[in-house]
């Protein structure tokens, strides 16, 4: 069986084994907003060359809070209880920044939203990870 990506780092970098649940939902959100921007720009870059400011304008639409809130939106009834949960930790933790040009809405859905890519990673499940940003994208009209 092939070894996933994460456990590969985990063995090269020499990391501790950590129970994602563990975190906190912020901690969740920190990496969420990493693994999310990836996959985002791995989806832009794979539509082919182009200026790199075009590349972070189109990025940036698809990253900031009100796009992020609306794929939570546009994906809350597929998501499991598991899942759910761990949205509204995200969506409900106590954060002392706010993102300058969203509402405190959408940024605290996106906080949630990015809380659960972050779990999701951590956990290992890039398969749902993948599955849930690919149908927010289809659903968005941004799958091409």
């Amino acid at each position: 069986m092939e070894e996933s990506m994460i456990s590969r780092c985990r063995e090269l970098l020499m990391l501790e084994e950590r129970d994602p649940n563990g975190y906190s939902p912020l901690v969740l959100a920190y990496m969420g907003d990493a693994v999310y921007e990836l996959l985002i720009r791995t989806k832009v870059v794979n539509r082919g060359n182009a200026q790199v400011n075009k590349l972070h304008r189109r990025t940036a639409g698809l990253v900031k809070a009100e796009a992020q809130a609306r794929m939570y939106m546009l994906l809350e009834e597929e998501l499991t209880e598991e899942e759910m949960a761990v949205y509204k930790r995200g969506r409900n933790a106590k954060s002392f920044t706010m993102a300058k040009n969203a509402s405190m809405r959408d940024y605290r859905m996106a906080t949630g939203f990015e809380a659960l890519m972050g779990w999701l990673y951590l956990n290992e499940r890039l398969e749902r990870l993948t599955e849930l940003v690919s149908r927010g994208l289809e659903k968005m009209g941004e799958l091409e």
